[in-house]
This record gives C-alpha cells, structure tokens and sequence, in this order.
C-alpha cells in the first residue's frame, strides 16, 4: 500500500529551500516520519494548520511507537528513540507529553497537553523506529 507521500509528489518554494509536498495537500492530523532510510522508521511529523510540525520526545515510549507503526501501516514498532534521533525538525512543535496505552487507532487519541503548548525544542523530536512492511 502506498502512502500519500509516495503519490503525486510535488514541489513548492518554502522562503529559500525547496520542500517536497505530498499531493494532494494533508489533511489535519496527517502524520509522516521523515529522515529514516525507509518509510517505517524516522522523525514524527504531524500536519495541523497548513503546516508541518514535530511531537516533542517527553513521555514519548514504545507504546507511542505502537500505535504509530500500526497507523503507519508499517509492522512491529522496534524502538522510540527521542533527542532528535533523525536529526531536529523544523516548524512548530505541535505535541507535547503524548502518552499511549498501546492500543489506540491513532496517534491523536493518545494523551496530550493541549496543542502547541509545549517546553521543547527540535533537540528533542520524538522519532520511531517499525518493521518495514
């Protein structure tokens, strides 16, 4: 299965540096990982307000992972590296102290401190790690 990202590429000026948007455009609550080798591992991303964001590290574990592998459609979640594992994103950092039981459907229904309202910077992105599918 294809994601949305692997569809339709284009190309938009973003101020000097040229970014790849998917198309067509995400809709809120759109989530991608980005910087990984392959597209079941890499730094979370979320989209919310025509743009994307980062998910800050605190609280973030495996079961985070597990539910995003799993939204993903990617396999097994292997690991929830913070710090800015794949490197620090950019834009705003959207999410703060998610926490998951595990067996949510989506990231979104995890707890989390109210949008935006973080005490983060990019140095702690929260990244995962899943099983290619």
């Amino acid at each position: 299965v294809k994601g949305p990202e692997e569809s339709g590429l284009q190309f938009q000026q973003d101020g000097s540096e040229t970014t790849r948007m998917p198309s067509p455009r995400p809709r809120d609550g759109h989530l991608r990982l980005a910087s990984g080798a392959h597209r079941c591992e890499g730094r979370v991303e979320l989209f919310l307000g025509q743009r994307w964001g980062t998910v800050c590290d605190d609280a973030w574990d495996l079961r985070a992972a597990i539910v995003l592998c799993r939204q993903l459609g990617c396999g097994q979640a292997l690991a929830a590296p913070g710090e800015a594992h794949f490197g620090p994103g950019r834009g705003p950092i959207l999410l703060d102290n998610v926490k998951c039981r595990g067996d949510e459907s989506t990231l979104l229904l995890c707890s989390h401190i109210r949008w935006d309202v973080h005490n983060c910077d990019h140095s702690e992105d929260a990244s995962v790690l899943c099983q290619p599918s």
